[in-house]
């Protein structure tokens, strides 16, 4: 039998994981991107491996879906993650007030809770705020964004799968239907532009998917959402820091190699390509740090940075639109042949969001592969750039 031909837009996290599981399932595969891997929002990521702890009480889908995907994460990619694990600290009565919610959520969504004592807490991290009440451990961890992308890309690789790095879609090809029968691509090293065919093609573009399907007058109800991030030259703490309390700017310090990173804001822009950070809102990054983590105030700023996070559904603003995962068959949804679009989500979940896309591309095809990828160890990153 000969297997359908798949082609993949966006080698971010999501579409470098879709085409790990695709073509370890036998399908051959292209992924396309205008940039190199993880070129967009997944290289711009704060890093952290989510524990579910921060939706447990505000989103519990994705709450279940980051605990159940942080684990395997940690069996089958450990070289990419410190497993450090991350507390979630109370400063004042607002914060107490939230920790019943947090545990009886926690508890919905099977994450591990320890409650520790400001003294136990102080013990562990002596740089956290003085005035810490109380707090809980959860099973955070952080990861190394571009490594991990590049895991996911080399067991690609190993199964066949195919990278085109710094090649441009211009625009999908349609047939005299109005189906998806491709792409038209400009490859920019070579300054050449053609065409590529593909049986089917996957808009895993993150938080610019809507743009990709609005060429075959498609629609994907997605709310694009950057936030600002700051990075500081010293790392004062060994855990991830979150607040205990509902989610909300500059709330998190995490952890990353010798630097912490202070994040993040939620705001809305018009131009995808061009996201500017904002003064006001580093700012704001260094206080809400501060406030977590006080000896921030002496440390350096080694960079301001933002991503923009692919937010599915209908809420008036960021914080209050899910942050699950959607995988669109637009044959269903818009009546347009040949195309599927893969958005939402977080980096902590690109695995299962693969999984779901692919069980889309075998039932549209009616083919019976079953996924492997909960128990398969990936390759090295460092294999990618091994031919």
């Amino acid at each position: 039998m000969t297997m359908p031909n798949i082609l993949i837009i966006g080698a971010g996290f999501t579409g470098v994981a879709t085409a790990y599981d695709l073509a370890q399932r036998g399908f051959p595969v292209t992924v396309i991107e205008r940039g190199d891997i993880a070129n967009g929002t997944s290289g711009r990521t704060h890093g952290l491996l989510h524990s579910g702890g921060r939706y447990a009480v505000t989103d519990q889908e994705s709450a279940i879906e980051c605990i159940d995907e942080n684990m395997i994460l940690r069996k089958i990619v450990p070289g990419v993650i410190e497993p450090n694990g991350g507390l979630f600290v109370a400063l004042n009565d607002s914060d107490l007030a939230y920790a019943e919610e947090f545990m009886e959520g926690c508890a919905a969504c099977h994450i591990p809770l320890q409650q520790l004592t400001a003294k136990q807490v102080l013990a562990m991290e002596p740089n956290v705020n003085p005035r810490v009440i109380m707090a809980f451990t959860v099973p955070d961890g952080t990861f190394d964004p571009l490594r991990l992308a590049l895991s996911f890309a080399a067991s690609a690789k190993k199964y066949g799968a195919v990278f085109r790095t710094f090649t441009e879609m211009e625009e999908l090809t349609l047939d005299g239907m109005g189906n998806v029968r491709g792409v038209k691509i400009w490859d920019r090293a070579a300054n050449v532009h053609t065409e590529m065919s593909a049986d089917l093609v996957i808009n895993a573009t993150g938080a610019w998917v809507g743009e990709i399907a609005i060429h075959a007058g498609a629609h994907v109800p997605i709310k694009p959402t950057p936030g600002v991030m700051v990075a500081y030259d010293q790392r004062l703490i060994q855990r991830c820091i979150n607040r205990l309390n509902k989610p909300g700017d500059g709330d998190i310090v995490l952890p990353q190699r010798r630097m912490m990173v202070v994040g993040t804001t939620s705001f809305e822009v018009t131009d995808l390509d061009y996201v500017p950070v904002i003064d006001e809102q580093v700012k704001m990054m260094l206080e809400r740090g501060e406030e977590l983590v006080p000896g921030i105030a002496q440390a350096h700023q080694r960079g301001a940075y933002m991503a923009t996070r692919p937010l599915i559904g209908s809420g008036t603003t960021g914080r209050s639109v899910a942050r699950t995962f959607k995988c669109f068959d637009h044959k269903e949804t818009d009546g347009v042949d040949g195309l599927v679009t893969i958005t939402g989500g977080k980096a902590t979940t690109l695995r299962a969001m693969a999984e779901k896309t692919a069980d889309v591309v075998c039932a549209r095809f009616g083919i019976q592969a079953e996924c492997r990828t909960k128990d398969t160890p990936l390759r090295s990153y460092r294999e990618y750039y091994v031919d």
